[in-house]
């Protein structure tokens, strides 16, 4: 084949950007294929910016799910904030998730005008998430708001995209629109590489979204988690291998510590279950997790936690 008829190959990365809860983590999933971000129902679940890596023989998608911009309250919470737009100037498109199930509200004005105002505009999509969640009728009424809020702020959608990530809705055309805006270029990252997220980082994050479930809506901005050592079990037959994890699970109050503990340990105990599972199917491998709950007084605000804790 003559190389001006060799078909295209383009690569390059996206991120997807929204309030926090807009279906950015559960979306991030489902274009990948495998679960590489935590979701929950929980703001602010997203901590730090995850790759998932989606390759096809005509290009290699690196898709960026990143925090939920929002407005801080604590160290913490302005780093993420930092993270974001550090983000934005790095990306050749940028999905703006904009949930079906709720009003464009000023926080999705605030981020939309945000990138208006980047120096280098990356492509700019609208990604009209949970369209499972409503009818017909009100995804129509959204996407005429998504229409005029771009044109209201100056900012040109390469694509308007109602979808569903939980339902399937429409997931491959949102993988192919953003594969088909990226520039020519090689492959980043070989085949078959769907993240490069250190396991330890997707343990710790698969043992938080555990912990996140059930908790009141406080707590979940409050809890961390660290791995202490992770180490296969001696003596186990080849066939059977065993990983023993240790982990943390840092809190900020000693009122905390006990929420997660639970009466008589039952709430630890079910976190440990919750994240097993998924660390067993992550690893390929049975694991036996040993946690603990840690107090760190404040350490949304202390930036030597801050930096402890990765942040």
């Amino acid at each position: 084949m003559s190389e001006e008829h060799a078909p295209t190959h383009r690569s390059g990365f996206a991120c997807l950007v929204g309030r926090p809860n807009a279906g950015k983590s559960t979306l991030t999933n489902a274009l990948v294929g495998q679960k590489i971000a935590i979701a929950s129902s929980k703001p602010q679940t997203t901590r730090h910016a995850v790759r998932g890596i989606i390759t096809r023989p005509d290009g290699q998608l690196v898709l960026i799910d990143t925090p939920g911009l929002h407005r801080p309250r604590t160290l913490l919470g302005e780093r993420l904030n930092d993270l974001v737009r550090d983000t934005w100037t790095e990306v050749d498109v940028v999905g703006v998730c904009l949930p079906c199930d709720q009003r464009i509200g000023p926080g999705d004005t605030y981020l939309i005008q945000q990138i208006s105002e980047l120096e280098r505009r990356p492509k700019v999509v609208a990604l009209a998430t949970k369209t499972d969640l409503v009818s017909k009728e009100r995804v129509l009424s959204h996407l005429v708001d998504v229409d005029a809020v771009g044109k209201e702020l100056g900012v040109e959608w390469a694509e308007v995209i109602p979808c569903s990530a939980t339902a399937g809705h429409q997931v491959d055309l949102v993988r192919d629109t953003l594969l088909r805006l990226l520039p020519e270029g090689p492959a980043y990252y070989p085949d078959g590489e769907i993240t490069d997220e250190p396991e330890e980082t997707l343990i710790a994050e698969l043992i938080r979204e555990a912990a996140l479930e059930g908790v009141r809506d406080e707590l979940p901005h409050s809890i961390a988690v660290v791995i202490d050592e992770i180490l296969p079990r001696e003596g186990r037959p080849a066939d059977k291998p065993l990983t023993d994890i240790f982990a943390s699970i840092v809190v900020e109050r000693e009122s905390q510590k006990g929420i997660i503990i639970g009466h008589r340990g039952a709430r630890l105990r079910e976190i440990g279950t919750d994240a097993r599972e998924q660390i067993n199917r992550l690893l390929g491998t049975r694991v036996h997790l040993n946690l603990h709950v840690k107090v760190l007084k404040e350490w949304q605000r202390d930036p030597k936690y801050l930096g402890r804790l990765g942040f």
